[in-house]
């Protein structure tokens, strides 16, 4: 594969983690953080506009910098993502979801995503 077909293939696959990313805000089983990590070495590898971009994007840049960097995580942005995932992750479990197993399967990864958060780094 040439240089020029690789770059467009990272550079692809960087936009869809970022899309996949943004729609983990919103979903909460879905997690953001990887997704973000991925496109920034997709974008790193492919395109260093695209890779300033994300690193700089007012939304999540300093987010993506920060773990990159092992800087850490604000202890309210701990919290506030924590409460929301354990809001959605209890009302789908509760009113969404009827087979037993798939609600287990929620709170196992419910459980370990509060886990990884947790072990971040508190940023002061």
């Amino acid at each position: 594969m040439n240089k020029i077909m690789q770059r467009r293939l990272l550079a692809t696959a960087g936009t869809a983690c970022v899309g996949v990313g943004i729609a983990g805000i919103f979903i909460p089983v879905l997690p953001t953080t990887p997704f973000l990590l991925l496109a920034a070495y997709c974008y790193m590898r492919s395109s260093s506009r695209m890779h300033r971009w994300l690193l700089n994007n007012r939304f999540f840049g300093s987010y993506v910098r920060n773990y990159i960097e092992g800087k850490g995580m604000p202890l309210h942005l701990k919290i506030i993502t924590i409460a929301l995932l354990w809001t959605t992750i209890g009302l789908t479990t509760s009113f969404a979801v009827e087979h037993i197993a798939i609600r287990i399967v929620l709170i196992i990864i419910a459980a370990a995503v509060t886990t990884h958060i947790v072990m971040i780094k508190t940023k002061k």
